[in-house]
């Protein structure tokens, strides 16, 4: 079965203890979902750089990727359908991108 990569984009972070519990819930409830086409639940991405040919680029504190998960679907249809029930979507706050992870 293929595996689709969600790459977050935005979402921000929770501002007070009690919205964090509730965010982690959401989340935690959306990946039990997937249940065991959940490959790797992923993790929040940090700072980033960017290397190129001429060297590494200091992205000025900004990272256009805020995480990711790994999953298996049927299809893109499919993983796009799953994706569509991501909490970082709730409130317009950010978004899911979906790319086949092609084996080689």
């Amino acid at each position: 079965m293929p595996k689709f990569m969600f790459i977050y984009h935005g979402g921000g972070r929770p501002e007070t203890p009690e919205e964090g519990e509730k965010v982690m819930a959401a989340w935690m409830s959306w990946m039990a979902g997937i249940g065991a086409d959940l490959v790797d639940g992923g993790n929040p991405a940090g700072m980033s750089k960017t290397v190129t040919a001429n060297g590494v680029e200091d992205n000025g504190g900004a990272n256009p990727v805020s995480g990711y998960t790994l999953i298996n679907a049927q299809d893109m249809d499919a993983a796009c359908k799953i994706a569509a029930g991501c909490p970082i979507l709730e409130n317009g706050m950010g978004t899911v991108e979906v790319a086949e992870a092609m084996e080689m």
